[in-house]
């Protein structure tokens, strides 16, 4: 695990664009006034603590027109104290919330550019549960900074303001022992600065653990919440399959680990909780235990004693901000840590895009066809897969893509759309041609029926009349009247219609390029032919690409390729068709 100056190094690198960006203004404005009312609440606690100085000596005293005057004292400060003590608050989740989503739009931006989100699921996704990164860690990360950013200067400034005075009642409640007076300059100061060093180097002593235990937690945590968000998404397979038993078992396995590592944090949580409550109530009578010597021998006053007291305790607390914020060190580091995790993993999706000894997306010269050059297609173990060289894809062409199950059919179309970096070679696209790829399943986003249809353009792309249009010819008019309806369509609608809205996608975008990967085997025989009768009908210049196994796909093609195997990989092997009677 990190220690804690790479983990500030880190903690630059991921806090400081923000206040570089367009926000910086009102970032910079918000942090000051939060920063500086910390100030002002270490001012008031100086006074504060002056103020006890005169109180005691008063009560001390009995003088009643001095305790008067310094309860109206009390008041006015307090009162000021808490207005400001509400408006940093109000400040701060200001802040909190602008910083928030100034960073969850980067994180947003970086993940699901240029398919970076699907490369790094090809890597193994070393960056797991992304969503639990932009959401948990960011929320997490911006809240304990700014914690533990102010409280950390509230302890230095409360030191310093402090140490001078807690320096000058050394001298006016000078140090005693069994009756005599020891010259010690400043010993109350050397006292906190010892007490502190001690419970500080005990807390990590004990403590540290805690931080990769922080970190295993909320990755055991995220796995669980995943896997039953794919329970959620896979209920009917597993309802088909009566796998609700081993399901529920698997989910039991995953929840252990929760409960396995939380059972360390508690134990661990239980020692360090031990020791800092004893280190914190032991604070409380120490200050006490050295001055009372000099106030019994009648070198110092009430108010004197109180006020080294109360000197002593702020000047110890501000030295053992690591004792009291240790638990919630811990748990920063770790976001910190997950955090620069989910960046390298980005980091590397985009070097693996950028590449030159991978795969390389170039403009084709005639701007006709899509040329693949050189290509070898690879596994992300840099197995070979499919070889391509030569091989065009004209315009205006119907082409069937056959082949044996993993022969690396889908892959190739993944390679062509610009998201499969593994290989070498260049694949040619005509410059500003438009592409669609229609997989066996088609993504249809949590929203109304129209911007499913629709997606990824908007919904105002389309009328409601062309949107019916397409609905009618896909043979789902009974969903026309359902446009407006806000729903889960990969769970509501069959695969069957799912594959027909699909193709209503296609028909609305009109690609120069559609590429269709089994986006009707879901489809009887007959459906299928309506729907690619359709395609022909209403696209003639599209350039049509279908991966399938049925042989009555042939009719609607002008050319058959087949991936054959040679060696070690599978190579492309094509023959022409007569133009098919449709």
């Amino acid at each position: 695990m990190n220690g804690i100056g790479s983990t500030l190094k880190t903690v630059w690198r991921i806090a400081a664009p923000y206040f570089r960006s367009e926000d910086k203004w009102a970032g910079c404005v918000l942090l000051a006034s939060v920063i500086g009312i910390e100030l002002a609440t270490v001012a008031i606690d100086v006074l504060l603590n002056q103020w006890r100085n005169r109180f005691y000596n008063a009560l001390q005293e009995r003088s009643w027109d001095t305790f008067v005057s310094e309860i109206i004292y009390f008041t006015v400060i307090v009162t000021i104290f808490i207005a400001i003590a509400v408006y940093q608050l109000y400040l701060n989740q200001w802040l909190q919330i602008r910083w928030r989503k100034w960073m969850t739009s980067r994180y947003l931006g970086a993940w699901m550019t240029d398919a970076a989100h699907y490369r790094m699921q090809l890597q193994g996704d070393a960056a797991d549960n992304p969503d639990q990164r932009i959401t948990d860690d960011v929320k997490l990360f911006v809240d304990r900074t700014l914690t533990l950013g102010l409280g950390l200067l509230n302890s230095v400034v409360t030191l310093v303001s402090f140490v001078v005075i807690l320096w000058g009642l050394s001298d006016a409640a000078p140090f005693h022992l069994f009756g005599k007076e020891i010259a010690i300059p400043g010993y109350l100061v050397w006292s906190a600065l010892i007490y502190a060093a001690i419970g500080t180097w005990l807390t990590h002593v004990i403590g540290h653990p805690l931080v990769g235990l922080d970190y295993r937690q909320q990755q055991y945590e995220a796995d669980f919440r995943f896997n039953l968000i794919r329970v959620r998404e896979n209920s009917e397979q597993i309802a088909l399959l009566h796998g609700e038993a081993a399901e529920r078992q698997r989910l039991m396995d995953k929840f252990g680990q929760v409960v396995e590592n939380w059972m360390g944090i508690m134990s661990r949580t239980k020692k360090i909780t031990a020791f800092t409550a004893s280190y914190s109530q032991a604070s409380q009578i120490i200050p006490y235990i050295l001055v009372a010597p000099a106030y019994f021998a009648n070198r110092t006053q009430l108010g004197g004693m109180m006020q080294a007291a109360s000197a002593f305790l702020s000047v110890q607390g501000a030295l053992s901000f690591f004792v009291s914020a240790y638990r919630t060190l811990a748990e920063w580091q770790a976001v910190v840590a997950r955090l620069d995790g989910f960046e390298q993993g980005i980091a590397a999706a985009k070097a693996l895009a950028d590449n030159s000894g991978s795969i390389r997306p170039v403009a084709a010269a005639d701007g006709s066809a899509i040329a693949l050059n050189d290509l070898l297609l690879t596994l992300p173990n840099g197995k070979p897969l499919v070889e391509a060289s030569g091989f065009n894809l004209r315009s205006g062409e119907r082409t069937l893509v056959t082949g044996p199950s993993g022969s690396g059919k889908s892959t190739l179309f993944r390679a062509i759309a610009g998201i499969w970096p593994f290989g070498k070679g260049t694949i040619a696209i005509p410059k500003g041609a438009s592409l669609m790829i229609l997989p066996q399943r088609p993504y249809f986003p949590v929203g109304s029926l129209a911007s499913a249809i629709t997606y990824p353009s908007k919904d105002e792309t389309y009328s409601a009349a062309q949107l019916g249009e397409v609905l009618k010819l896909v043979g789902l008019p009974a969903l026309i009247a359902r446009l407006g309806e806000e729903g889960h369509w990969n769970r509501t609608l069959s695969l069957g219609e799912q594959q027909r809205l699909g193709i209503a996608r296609a028909l609305l975008h009109t690609p120069q390029y559609l590429f269709l990967d089994e986006a009707t085997a879901s489809l009887d025989e007959p459906s299928e032919a309506l729907l690619y009768r359709l395609i022909v009908e209403k696209m003639p210049q599209t350039t049509i690409v279908s991966i399938g196994h049925r042989s009555t796909l042939e009719a609607f093609h002008q050319r058959e390729v087949s991936l054959v195997r040679s060696g070690d990989r599978f190579t492309i092997g094509d023959k022409e068709r007569p133009v098919a009677a449709t």
